[in-house]
């Protein structure tokens, strides 16, 4: 196993003035053409120089950015999440997300495009979009991400064949649900999602699939229980990188974190004609933080990935770091393997 970082938040520019950069992490990364094209998401926050004021950026109903007040001493925020402030009204993420592509020749120096930034738009985007996946079908690449607002948190999907254009297509889960991940081949004639609702009184965060007839329209809705990992306690589970075809099924790598917000990875194999069927996962896992900069950061202890690449038994894992940075980690295919047991 390799680890490094790949990408600091500290060096990339803010989109827009009084704007300051806190994170760029959870990158999505596919090969395109002769190298590769990365969808990263940077949060960004207003710059606090208003004393006695908590400066929120939220996008406001005409398409602008609109920066709410709320003060700091006000006993109905609780503002001791560094992310969330949350109010039993209505609460607000103390950052707003967009994606910022970069392109690469090795998979491993990143440039960021000139003015390559798909910005949060419309209702359902008021607080930002996060964390998006990639899954070329065809030549087309299909991207879900997260969006959150006062709408909730919700699975939208988008459409480019150049990462120039890109064209929205709307919500294509129920709210709240995230951490979708779409399969590159359909199944049994259907496409295949994993996907994650994010709200229960009863029942666990755990991964589930949907099929669907076009990539719009998803139902048949299953658990998949047996994804949930056995040897260390875990609160929610999620969809990471898009799975990948192996000869011996669906690899899938995703992340597991306790009541204490402390991640990690593992991986699971699917059934290539039944992806609810989990036929292997691992028994320790797979990328924990263990270096300085998985350790401490905006928010300490997390590893979190959205992208996922192979050349030959070769995989590279990238993956946002303390919700600030970018890392990447190389291991081979027989690593993965050797930490799996049959289910």
């Amino acid at each position: 196993m390799n680890k490094k970082l790949i990408i600091e938040a500290k060096n990339v520019p803010p989109s827009r003035p009084r704007f300051e950069v806190l994170g760029v992490f959870n990158p999505a990364v596919v090969k395109f053409g002769q190298g590769y094209v990365m969808l990263a998401r940077v949060a960004e926050a207003v710059v606090q120089d208003e004393p006695g004021q908590f400066l929120v950026p939220v996008l406001s109903e005409t398409g602008g950015m609109e920066i709410v007040k709320l003060g700091k001493n006000d006993p109905a925020y609780d503002f001791s999440d560094p992310r969330l402030i949350k109010n039993h009204d209505h609460s607000y993420l103390t950052s707003i997300s967009h994606l910022r592509v970069a392109r690469s020749q090795d998979g491993e120096h990143f440039t960021f495009d000139e003015g390559g930034i798909i910005a949060p738009e419309g209702i359902y985007e008021r607080y930002g979009i996060e964390d998006a996946r990639i899954t070329k079908i065809g030549m087309t690449f299909y991207i879900t991400y997260t969006a959150v607002s006062d709408c909730g948190i919700n699975v939208r999907l988008m459409s480019t064949t150049d990462f120039t254009d890109f064209t929205k297509r709307g919500n294509i889960f129920h709210s709240d649900n995230k951490d979708c991940v779409i399969f590159p081949k359909k199944i049994r004639g259907k496409y295949y999602a994993l996907h994650r609702p994010s709200l229960s009184h009863f029942g666990k965060l755990d991964m589930w699939t949907a099929e669907s007839p076009n990539l719009v329209d998803w139902g048949n809705h299953k658990i998949v229980p047996a994804a949930r990992i056995e040897y260390a306690p875990s609160a929610r589970i999620g969809a990471g990188a898009v799975p990948l075809l192996t000869p011996r099924g669906w690899l899938t790598v995703y992340h597991s974190a306790d009541t204490f917000d402390r991640y990690h990875l593992a991986a699971m194999l699917l059934d290539k004609r039944d992806p609810n069927k989990v036929l292997m996962k691992s028994i320790r896992p797979l990328v924990e933080p263990t270096e300085p900069y998985e350790k401490e950061g905006f928010v300490n202890n997390v590893v979190f990935t959205c992208g996922l690449t192979q050349e030959k038994d070769t995989l590279s894992i990238y993956y946002g770091v303390c919700d600030q940075n970018v890392a990447l980690c190389r291991m081979s295919l027989a690593d993965v393997f050797a930490n799996m047991a049959e289910v």
